[in-house]
């Protein structure tokens, strides 16, 4: 059963999320609803603070999309059916050295039909565990790259709305004011 992805202006999206301490069966199915969600809502990643609840926790599957992009996980390339989706808990994420910056239009299962361009490193590495705990780290390129910093940004309460360039993001101010409105108006229709 997938869970309910909020929309912008819900206080959960700017909330830093909590640690992952415990790593057990209740965290393993909760991941797996997250990826049901994410896979049902046809993106490509996907924050716990998305689905109401603010974690150190994002999923994210690029085995469906044609984009260039390259990753080395744990010092090797396996390739992507073996480990996506993946779940990652408390992610630390840095550019690549010397990496340069790209320009890219991004959109987010919490601000539904709302796309920007989105200036972000090409290039990162990433230490993280996963479901079960596991150290793990990342090196990746392009597309995973973006997604990996896009979903990061959300589990320490920053939206990709942050990182546009002003005038990108004064282009988008209507529809996101008219999201914030109908977020405003669904969470007081509903019953407490």
């Amino acid at each position: 059963m997938s869970l309910g992805i909020v929309h912008y202006n819900d206080p959960v999206l700017r909330k830093k999320g909590e640690k992952i301490t415990v790593f057990d069966g209740a965290l393993a199915s909760f991941s797996d609803r997250m990826i049901a969600t994410m896979h049902e809502a046809r993106g490509i990643g996907l924050a716990a603070q998305q689905v109401g609840r603010a974690l150190q926790l994002f999923v994210a599957d690029l085995r469906s999309v044609e984009a260039d992009f390259d990753w080395k996980l744990d010092g090797a390339k396996p390739p992507l059916e073996l480990f996506m989706p993946m779940v990652v808990a408390n992610p630390k994420v840095n550019a690549a050295r010397r990496a340069p910056e790209v320009s890219s239009e991004e959109g987010c299962l919490s601000f539904p039909e709302i796309r920007g361009d989105v200036v972000r490193a090409e290039s990162v590495s990433a230490v993280f565990q996963d479901q079960g705990g596991l150290p793990h780290t990342l090196e990746c390129t392009g597309l995973f790259a973006r997604c990996i910093l896009h979903e990061t940004d959300h589990v320490n309460g920053i939206l990709f709305i942050d990182r546009m360039e002003k005038s990108v993001r004064a282009g988008l101010d209507e529809a996101v004011k008219a999201l914030a409105r109908r977020t405003r108006a669904s969470r007081a229709a509903a019953p407490s």
